[in-house]
């Protein structure tokens, strides 16, 4: 991890996930142990891999070399013959996918096409309602709305363990869990990270399907990304799936503006001829 950090530490945008998931999920007790790997040439940092089982590969710090990545290919599958698939910005991913064909004989399936935004200036909108601060009575709500919100947005290679200690993770970490409430009835949710090396980033993100297209998400976004900046965030980022253009667009015109693209693709093994 202190290696990890070191090297995630000189693009906190481009390594959000990987430094996220190291504060969330590393310390924590889990079914199926984190594996990551480092790669060296001739003494230097040249790599890093992460994945936390089951989601796939954080592809972010992986070199796009196809020699290199053919290598660390063969010798991960060693330990982990089960690579689910691999995410990140679409140059490593796209790398890695093309690899995994050579050194395999697979094929690989695209499962989520998405883009990075940083906040620049940020405009409030105007909707019923306010938001509040989520406090543990909250909890089952939130963990009901997690997995709702995996179910719709994220169908493969979910977590499907863990919702309300995922929530009380949350708390304890100190993020910002930010709820709307609109007439009495709590309408939306969004959470933004504790900032890490000077970058929060925001998700989920999630209004129940009844309270949609009320500017509900777009209102708590605002009021957690506003919050990540009195928290000292440097850069306030999130992720959109580029299927969802509504979304898309709703973030663009709260301020957020595009970084990266990223994927997510699924390996998969081609049947045996032998």
């Amino acid at each position: 991890m202190a290696l990890a950090e070191s090297f995630y530490g000189k693009d906190t945008l481009r390594h959000t996930v990987a430094l996220t998931a190291m504060v969330r999920l590393l310390t924590m007790e889990r079914a199926a142990a984190p594996r990551m790997a480092t790669l060296h040439d001739n003494g230097d940092l040249i790599g890093v891999a992460l994945r936390t089982p089951p989601w796939p590969i954080i592809s972010s710090g992986l070199p796009t070399d196809p020699v290199l990545l053919e290598t660390f290919l063969t010798e991960w599958r060693e330990v982990d013959p089960e690579l689910p698939g691999a995410s990140g910005p679409r140059e490593n991913v796209d790398a890695v996918g093309a690899a995994w064909t050579r050194v395999t004989g697979g094929a690989t399936t695209e499962v989520l096409a998405g883009r990075l935004y940083r906040l620049g200036q940020l405009t409030l909108p105007t909707v019923p309602g306010r938001a509040r601060l989520a406090t543990e009575d909250d909890i089952e709500l939130l963990a009901k709305w997690r997995a709702e919100f995996s179910d719709e947005a994220l169908p493969d290679q979910r977590d499907k363990s863990g919702g309300p200690e995922m929530v009380r993770r949350s708390f304890v970490i100190q993020d910002t869990v930010m709820l709307w409430e609109d007439g009495g009835e709590l309408v939306s949710w969004a959470n933004a990270s504790t900032p890490i090396g000077g970058m929060s980033r925001v998700g989920p993100v999630y209004t129940p399907p009844e309270y949609r297209g009320r500017g509900y998400g777009s209102a708590v976004t605002a009021v957690v990304s506003q919050r990540a900046r009195d928290a000292g965030a440097r850069d306030v980022i999130l992720f959109t799936n580029l299927a969802n253009p509504t979304s898309n667009s709703i973030y663009q015109k709260m301020g957020y503006r595009p970084v990266y693209d990223s994927s997510e693709l699924r390996f998969t093994r081609l049947p045996s001829t032998t």
